[in-house]
């Protein structure tokens, strides 16, 4: 049978049943990506999500600051999530698609992180993407080598049936085909990354926040599969094994095993890089990775507040695929200002929207400022 005439695994109830057996167990051997939060590792995630900021990437500059040395952008605790958390429904994709963070504590330079998980809830979901689809919630908790707290979340997914998705899906039907940029838009975009506001030892005090104030945007894009295997190089990737290991996973998971044209066994990771298999599970093109969109909402919060600020949470929902070629543009607007226990917070929408106006992702974060001397 030829690769592209293989019919992807459905939903059973059986297999639903015996995933939802499992809510409230922890998840036994997490494979993770990173457990240390070394100076390279720090780098490499900064790198992947196209965020510059001297705190993550020069120790000099973080040994000036009040961490007295390098710490990590809130968002790489996505590379210290368990990597093999959305388990179960062997041959159901899973597409990312938000997740709900609280900071508690810096992750310094030489950290190393331990996260306990377990699966929260499993929702049933009528979906324009696929029709039904199945929510799958889980819980993180991550910890330092001192045993103190440094995060918490819940991330999910919705499990979704490829070949549903691909023949019954509306949510692109209307799909407009890969932008393609002038040389004047690329000096437009070039000029904007030139100029991309980062606060950094310029305190931004509670006391001077307004109400719907505007902060500065952040562009990411345009989309390129570099881009999405540079996001990779720092998160790490569920599936992505060479030669051997690849045939060992595919022992263990047959179902991770997709055919390519060629008949080889591939991953279905490489729906971000290969336009067959990202229209056969029903996506319009390669695209980028969900936690890759939330990470790029972190960035305009930690540009924005800067080196004395704290994002404290950060929620966000993806709306939509960000196939290759689209550009976004994020925003932010203060939406709310309140003092608890003498500390002054800050709430801010957010909102990411590609060139044709389309949202992508969008969600609400909440930062700590520092006050006033008075």
């Amino acid at each position: 049978m030829a690769a592209n005439d293989e019919r992807f695994p459905v939903i059973t109830e059986a297999a639903l049943a015996e995933l939802r057996s499992k809510i409230g167990q922890r998840i036994a051997r997490p494979v993770v990506w990173l457990t240390e939060c070394n100076q390279d590792a720090i780098r490499h995630y900064a790198h992947g999500i196209g965020d510059d900021n001297p705190l993550w990437n020069d120790p000099e500059y973080g040994g000036g600051t009040r961490y007295g040395g390098s710490i990590a952008p809130p968002s790489i605790l996505y590379a210290m999530s368990p990597m093999n958390a959305f388990q179960g429904l062997p041959g159901i994709h899973a597409m990312y698609a938000g997740s709900d963070w609280t900071w508690h504590k810096p992750m310094r330079a030489g950290d190393t992180i331990r996260n306990e998980t377990y699966l929260k809830e499993l929702v049933e979901r009528e979906t324009r993407f696929s029709g039904r689809s199945i929510q799958q919630i889980l819980h993180y908790d991550f910890f330092n080598q001192h045993g103190d707290k440094v995060a918490e979340c819940e991330q999910w997914a919705f499990r979704t049936e490829r070949d549903t998705a691909r023949e019954k899906g509306t949510k692109y039907k209307h799909f407009k085909s890969a932008k393609v940029y002038t040389d004047a838009e690329i000096d437009r975009i070039t000029e904007a990354y030139n100029n991309e506001y980062v606060r950094g030892r310029d305190t931004l005090y509670w006391e001077d926040v307004r109400l719907g104030q505007e902060l500065p945007s952040i562009l990411k894009g345009p989309m390129t599969i570099t881009g999405f295997i540079s996001f990779v190089q720092g998160w790490g990737g569920i599936f992505i094994r060479a030669h051997k290991l690849a045939y060992k996973l595919f022992k263990s998971a047959p179902a991770s095993a997709i055919r390519n044209d060629r008949n080889i066994p591939d991953v279905p990771e490489r729906v971000h890089w290969e336009e067959a298999l990202a229209t056969r599970v029903g996506a319009p093109a390669p695209y980028d990775y969900g936690p890759e969109r939330i990470s790029w909402m972190s960035h305009i919060m930690t540009n924005w507040i800067g080196d004395d600020g704290w994002l404290y949470r950060l929620k966000a929902n993806i709306r939509r695929h960000n196939p290759e070629g689209d550009l976004l543009t994020i925003t932010g607007r203060v939406t709310d200002l309140f003092e608890r226990d003498g500390a002054g917070h800050v709430v801010v929408a957010l909102r990411a929207e590609n060139q044709d106006g389309e949202l992508s992702c969008e969600g609400q974060a909440e930062a700590i400022l520092p006050r006033k001397p008075k």
